[in-house]
């Protein structure tokens, strides 16, 4: 398959490049609640679509993890990185880690909002209807924004965050990406890997839990690192905004001068 070049906007001129993937109920706009105040003196972001979404909504597959770890990796080519840290939430933290174990001496940082780990996240059968069924149908994923954020959120917050899901997504891509980051398991391809790599998960999401995070994202990594964010559940980029970002730049910041 030709490369296919993904939509994306830059922010900042740092020298320290940085992409940024969203996850599965979103387009780039996802990372909009931080984006006004990201360090644009250190960073360069690149904020992307993925196929299925965004600007790339009506893009052909393949919808997988690991065909958007060859797009990224193009469109850094495509810019001239050489060498760039990985922001993914969610699915894309999934993509993130594809990205990792397509190049791994690429990434020198890497970051997982809420990430889906590399062994995939299988879901029983009553959480699968629920899932598979969100492509269709509205109610569906209101249902598992709700749950994901602890039930405690606004009913016109989950409303706009449904119509921005529907809105930005295609139907079909959205569907056929939950076979991919639910069903792939690839954590053998990074499992020992030494690149520093920040989880970042939310007290109130019961899915992608600290406790799940330990058991897969700090076992494939030597140098990971675990922080829970107590106000927030499974979309931090809403939900907390500020903490998010001090906590990811000042990871990223870790880095030094390359």
């Amino acid at each position: 398959m030709a490369p296919f070049v993904l939509p994306h906007h830059l922010l900042g001129d740092g020298s320290h490049r940085v992409l940024a993937v969203h996850g599965w109920f979103a387009d780039r706009d996802a990372y909009a609640p931080v984006s006004q105040d990201l360090d644009r003196t250190r960073f360069s972001y690149a904020f992307v679509d993925l196929r299925g979404y965004g600007e790339a909504k009506d893009a052909p597959g393949a919808y997988t993890t690991g065909q958007a770890a060859l797009d990224l990796l193009d469109l850094a080519d495509r810019l001239g990185w050489d060498r760039f840290s990985i922001v993914g939430h969610s699915m894309g933290g999934s993509v993130a880690q594809r990205v990792l174990a397509a190049a791994p001496g690429r990434v020198r940082r890497l970051v997982g909002i809420s990430p889906v780990p590399a062994s995939g996240l299988p879901l029983p059968p009553g959480q699968w209807e629920l899932f598979a069924g969100a492509a269709e149908r509205p109610e569906n994923r209101r249902a598992i924004i709700d749950i994901t954020t602890g039930g405690e959120r606004p009913a016109a917050w989950l409303d706009r965050m449904v119509r921005r899901s529907l809105d930005r997504s295609d139907p079909e891509a959205f569907r056929a990406w939950l076979d991919s980051w639910a069903g792939e398991d690839f954590h053998i391809e990074v499992t020992g890997n030494d690149v520093p790599a920040l989880a970042v998960t939310g007290a109130l999401d019961p899915a992608l839990t600290t406790d799940l995070l330990r058991r897969t994202w700090l076992s494939c990594y030597p140098r990971g690192r675990l922080v829970e964010l107590p106000g927030a559940g499974h979309y931090a980029m809403d939900e907390v905004p500020l903490e998010l970002l001090r906590t990811v730049e000042d990871f990223l910041r870790a880095d030094g001068p390359e």
